[in-house]
């Protein structure tokens, strides 16, 4: 593939962040894009709704789908699903991006945030995926694409925040698991995630506010990133743990100057989570 001029592109979450992002990158080629979100309604600490992102998109030169959802619910995802195939007739790529975050120590999460993190992280990965692959069969060209972690056993890592490890990882397992279940029929199955903080909402709000964020790469460093995944050949790239700046620099991009938020040095970022 060269492009993603016709290809259609099924994402959870996506109404703001990386999601929306990833689908801006794609919509400039003339890509399809379907959205399931919950966010209907604007948010007073959260920018943008599905119906946002669809008009943004839309304007990027795009076709837009926004389903209201959650990728919690069996019926949602399968009425996502069903949207997509009937809207743009078939799915060439399935990004799982919904992810929900808390980083309290055991004996501050609650169990009811814990039962969250792997709903929509790891529940919610498997569910769309399962639920996308007999379409993806179909595709001349099928990725499934999840924005979670190489899997990596560094002890601190679980120490650190255990139940969000726990939901992340179970989200690059599915990457692992389907990447060699689905490897004979061609879909590609990989994770991507960013070398460095990146500019979010949840970095703002949750990670460090300001501070933080003038230390992070924009999400349009992880967009430019998947983009160079999901126009690879899928039977040449699957079962992998990619890092951002490392699929840019398989691209020859080597400059990253223009993703800093904060307009320093590379000296001044912040490293993400999960990376020795």
């Amino acid at each position: 593939m060269t492009d993603l001029s016709g290809r259609t592109i099924l994402m959870s979450g996506g109404s703001r962040g990386i999601g929306l992002a990833i689908a801006l990158r794609a919509a400039r080629d003339g890509a399809n894009v379907a959205i399931l979100a919950k966010t209907d309604q604007p948010h007073p600490k959260l920018e943008g709704t599905i119906h946002t992102a669809a008009d943004d998109i839309r304007k990027a030169g795009g076709q837009a789908l926004p389903v209201l959802g959650d990728v919690r619910s069996d019926e949602d995802v399968q009425r996502a699903v069903d949207a997509t195939v009937a809207g743009f007739g078939g799915i060439d790529v399935v990004v799982n991006n919904a992810s929900a975050i808390d980083l309290s120590k055991t004996t501050d999460l609650p169990m009811k945030k814990y039962d969250l993190m792997q709903d929509i992280n790891c529940r919610g990965t498997f569910l769309l995926s399962k639920t996308a692959i007999p379409h993806l069969q179909k595709s001349s060209n099928p990725h499934i694409l999840t924005l979670s972690p190489p899997l990596n056993l560094d002890p601190k890592w679980a120490g650190a925040h255990v139940g969000y490890t726990i939901a992340k990882y179970g989200m690059s397992l599915t990457t692992l698991g389907l990447a060699e279940e689905l490897k004979d029929i061609g879909i590609a199955v990989n994770s991507l995630w960013p070398r460095t903080m990146i500019a979010t909402a949840a970095v703002l709000n949750l990670l460090g506010g300001e501070q933080v964020m003038a230390t992070s790469r924009t999400p349009e460093i992880v967009a430019d990133a998947a983009y160079a995944i999901l126009t690879k050949p899928s039977r040449a790239l699957t079962g992998q743990f990619l890092i951002d700046d490392d699929v840019l620099a398989g691209e020859g991009v080597t400059d990253l100057s223009k993703y800093h938020a904060g307009g320093g040095s590379d000296a001044d970022l912040q490293p993400d989570i999960f990376l020795d």
